[in-house]
């Protein structure tokens, strides 16, 4: 679903004129609506795996998971943990459709992807978001995760598509369910559409926060089968497992 285009001009004004910093409404004095201060609370995610990006105490190592069982896609980047105070931003884009805050962290995101593109990430072809249930949809408005990809695709200059990979089936919220449950939610929740051309590209999926990875195993499986030779992640967060700091 497209942005209007007063909430575009709107989105435009509040990242490029006169910045304030989005989360304390100092000014921002950088070009983006962020002030330094800021910046420097959000949780960067610093030691992670380097397959699923899961925090860990360590840098450079790959977690137990990952490594008994190597999932379909070879690697996840987020610059942040799931914590305070990008869960409350990332609620306010979804939920509240404060959309600015969406577009500031698409734009973090896509720095991020270029410092590491700059030391050697491999860069992909294709973005695909993950897509949202046509009811979902309809209750929220958008698709956050199709926005982010949006964004993102402009500021890393990828093509992004969002009507290859569809949303065959309506399911629960993950949000509500354990890992086990979610891998069983998720069964023919997704499917590719009849134009879709995934053989031998380098794709990655977007979406906001990466929880159990349950939804990128599904579609990278997925887009693996359908002849992609390597898929990534890249979202916004990582969360911790259940229990951990």
């Amino acid at each position: 679903m497209n942005c209007q285009p007063w909430l575009k001009s709107l989105v435009y004004k509040c990242l490029n004129i006169n910045h304030a910093c989005l989360l304390c409404g100092e000014s921002a004095q950088q070009p983006y609506p962020l002030c330094v201060a800021c910046e420097q609370e959000l949780p960067w995610l610093d030691e992670y795996c380097l397959r699923c990006a899961l925090p860990l105490p360590m840098a450079g190592l790959t977690c137990g998971q990952c490594s008994r069982r190597p999932p379909a896609f070879e690697q996840v980047v987020a610059p942040w943990r799931y914590g305070f105070a990008l869960d409350t931003m990332i609620s306010r884009f979804k939920h509240r459709s404060q959309w600015p805050l969406g577009r500031l962290l698409a734009e973090l995101l896509g720095l991020n992807l270029r410092h590491r593109y700059a030391e050697g990430l491999a860069r992909p072809q294709l973005l695909i978001p993950v897509p949202l249930s046509k009811r979902r949809l309809r209750e929220r408005g958008f698709n956050q995760a199709g926005m982010l990809a949006r964004w993102l695709a402009k500021a890393v200059q990828i093509d992004c598509n969002e009507q290859w990979l569809l949303r065959s089936r309506d399911t629960p919220a993950q949000q509500r369910l354990n890992a086990k449950a979610r891998r069983g939610n998720l069964r023919q929740a997704f499917a590719l559409s009849d134009e879709a051309e995934f053989a031998d590209r380098h794709v990655a999926i977007v979406d906001d926060v990466m929880t159990t990875g349950a939804t990128a195993q599904t579609i990278a499986q997925l887009l693996r089968e359908a002849g992609a030779r390597r898929v990534d992640v890249y979202c916004l967060a990582r969360t911790a497992k259940p229990g951990q700091a």
